[in-house]
């Protein structure tokens, strides 16, 4: 029995990076049982493809074009042929070239040899996703077979980020290089690097902006955001202030969403509601207060903003205020510190709901610290 194991060095990358993956072949014997008179074990070959297989929701979306995404006639019923997407589901949307690991591999007991599988994510990649009527999902699979055997699949999952533009000279001349006494070093930094600079220079922006919330009966208040473009693991941090309103909000919640938009020649129904899902929130009794602030994490799980032929993805802050219909006294203050005051709030008040949309933007972030908390195994295994 021979045991292919595959190992990847992490399990995010951008698109763009080289992605390495070691595959090991052991001829091992399984415990309690008994050798074979041949000391050795053979494989035919082993062959290695990246390919992201996307999925869909039939019920809201329709694939575009004429490509049905089947595998071509005349491989359906063949199981030696390496077919890396057989038995998943949706289409395949990016697919690399196969890559030959050997040809006719001779392992004696005990034996294990490595190959090293190297490839590039292509730069126009859709990045990993999971929503409610989309799916892009990557894996690396091998392929090998015994002579005479069908083949049999290997396959290790792993995620793609997108950073766009990368390749825009405009990108280059906004990023600083990290010593400003050589500018070559600019173009020699790796892929990885310069990911880094650009997405530190379009989230280190602090530029603040101030909204007046009103509604048809005065001001609510005003919301603060001190910049516009974060991170995934990144905090939202934005300050809420209620002097000289005019209306009372008694409380108020920010839940940090995702929109999901189908193209509208992808979409089922015209009239299909965009999808949201919600991430982290924050909930706040304001009543009487003159000033309140909100932190707001994103998920490094999260998948950034990003636009395809099938989805759209964006982002935004969902505000809901629950204000008073009317004014509400304020309690009396002490005039001194030694004395003290209860204040009995009513017992019924009448309300109404202001919801309120804020969109944002929200992009990658390294790669090496979506890794440090993926859930996605590094390693997978088959016997052969």
């Amino acid at each position: 029995m021979i045991i292919v194991e595959a190992r990847l060095d992490r399990t995010v990358y951008l698109a763009g990076e080289v992605l390495e993956c070691f595959v090991s072949f052991t001829n091992q014997t399984p415990e309690g049982a008994v050798p074979l008179n041949s000391d050795s074990e053979s494989l035919a070959w082993a062959s290695a493809q990246l390919h992201c297989q996307c999925s869909v929701s039939e019920a809201r979306v329709v694939w575009p074009g004429e490509d049905t995404g089947e595998v071509p006639h005349g491989q359906e019923g063949s199981d030696t042929v390496f077919i890396p997407s057989r038995g998943e589901r949706g289409h395949t949307v990016l697919s690399t070239s196969p890559r030959i690991l050997f040809c006719d591999l001779k392992l004696h007991k005990g034996e294990t040899k490595t190959y090293l599988y190297r490839e590039v994510i292509p730069r126009e990649a859709p990045p990993s996703y999971r929503g409610h009527s989309v799916k892009y999902s990557y894996k690396v699979t091998i392929g090998t077979q015994r002579v005479g055997a069908p083949t049999k699949l290997l396959r290790v999952p792993f995620r793609v980020l997108v950073v766009y533009d990368l390749g825009d000279p405009t990108v280059y001349e906004e990023v600083p290089p990290s010593n400003p006494f050589l500018e070559e070093q600019r173009q020699e930094g790796s892929l990885l690097e310069l990911a880094g600079q650009v997405l530190t220079t379009i989230t280190g922006r602090k530029s603040p902006n101030v909204y007046n919330i009103t509604n048809q009966r005065g001001t609510v208040g005003k919301f603060t955001l001190f910049k516009s473009a974060y991170r995934i693991g990144e905090d939202i941090v934005g300050s809420f202030d209620y002097a000289g309103a005019s209306v009372p909000c008694m409380q108020f919640t920010v839940t940090l969403q995702s929109e999901e938009h189908i193209a509208e020649e992808c979409r089922r129904k015209p009239s299909q509601a965009v999808a949201t899902m919600s991430f982290s929130r924050h909930h706040e009794f304001c009543l009487h207060t003159q000033r309140g602030h909100m932190i707001l994490p994103i998920p490094l799980s999260a998948t950034p903003s990003f636009m395809t032929d099938i989805v759209t993805v964006k982002w935004r802050l969902h505000f809901e205020f629950v204000l008073a219909c009317s004014p509400i006294s304020q309690p009396e203050l002490p005039t001194s510190q030694s004395e003290s005051t209860t204040w009995q709030g009513p017992s019924s008040v009448a309300v109404d709901t202001m919801v309120w949309d804020l969109p944002i933007k929200v992009l990658p972030t390294n790669p090496l610290q979506a890794t440090a908390v993926s859930l996605i195994k590094s390693s997978s295994s088959i016997k052969v």
